[in-house]
């Protein structure tokens, strides 16, 4: 593994995003190891619960390289399978895994970063974490379950707020909206994740198991409006408005999107 670092402790798994330099966004790469370890885990009986985090104190992770962005063609070659992204196939990963995950969010958990926490079964944050989307802001969004199962954590009205204002939160805003379970100091972030870990492993893992997907039942509708989200999300890559939003951020500018809100009578 290049992207990603895999530590296995007894019953308990943990996986760093190893991208400190770029704030631990993802590219095709580190999607296609996260991928390949999360489908190992699932058939794994002598794994017990899966903890997610970040490399260094600055990111847990900032969602799609940019740097992988081309004009013209969006992600392809970088970032895309198919008719969707390779991320969609992580969230359902992630999603179908036996074992709990716990996101152990170690600074900004912005854009793709912050519905990687989302998709997390539970998630535990340093005080010093930031939340957010950014998507609108700079040419991307997502219509899965970066929204429809975040309105399900914090309601509809704040995923309405989150995504049409595209502002950063605080862990301890986080945790009053219900985007996340809990706050510690940065310095105690690991070991609280490996005690709520120690929690998981005492219990049944059948009974957590038949838990989680009776839980998932209950959203797994969102799945489906994830695979039309991704395939919308191909084509808008491609477009003006992706372009100008990406070039702002690679520009360190505001982007300018009036032209996209004029229309000919």
């Amino acid at each position: 593994m290049e992207d990603i670092l895999v530590e296995e402790v007894g019953a308990l798994v943990t996986i760093t995003l190893n991208r400190p330099e770029r704030m631990n966004a993802f590219r095709q790469k580190t999607i296609q190891e996260l991928n390949e370890v999360f489908a190992s885990l699932s058939g794994r009986a002598d794994i017990g619960v899966v903890i997610l985090t970040g490399a260094g104190d600055r990111a847990f992770c900032t969602g799609g390289d940019v740097k992988d962005f081309t004009v013209g063609s969006g992600y392809e070659g970088a970032s895309w399978t198919g008719i969707g992204l390779e991320v969609e196939r992580l969230h359902s990963l992630m999603r179908s895994l036996p074992q709990p995950v716990i996101a152990a969010v170690n600074g900004y958990a912005i854009g793709g970063g912050n519905v990687l926490q989302v998709v997390c079964d539970m998630s535990i944050a340093s005080d010093t974490a930031k939340f957010g989307q950014v998507g609108p802001k700079y040419g991307s969004f997502d219509a899965g379950f970066g929204t429809a199962y975040l309105a399900r954590l914090v309601g509809e009205r704040k995923a309405r707020e989150i995504w049409m204002r595209c502002k950063t939160y605080s862990a301890h805003e986080a945790l009053d909206m219900g985007l996340i379970n809990a706050v510690v100091p940065a310095d105690r972030l690991m070991e609280e994740a490996r005690e709520w870990a120690n929690d998981v492993l005492a219990l049944s893992p059948t009974s957590l198991k038949m838990i989680k997907y009776s839980l998932n039942a209950d959203s797994e509708h969102i799945a489906g409006i994830t695979q039309l989200s991704f395939a919308g999300l191909k084509m808008y890559y491609q477009g003006g408005e992706a372009e100008e939003g990406h070039a702002a951020f690679r520009e360190k500018r505001a982007p300018d999107y009036s032209r996209f809100r004029k229309y000919d009578k």
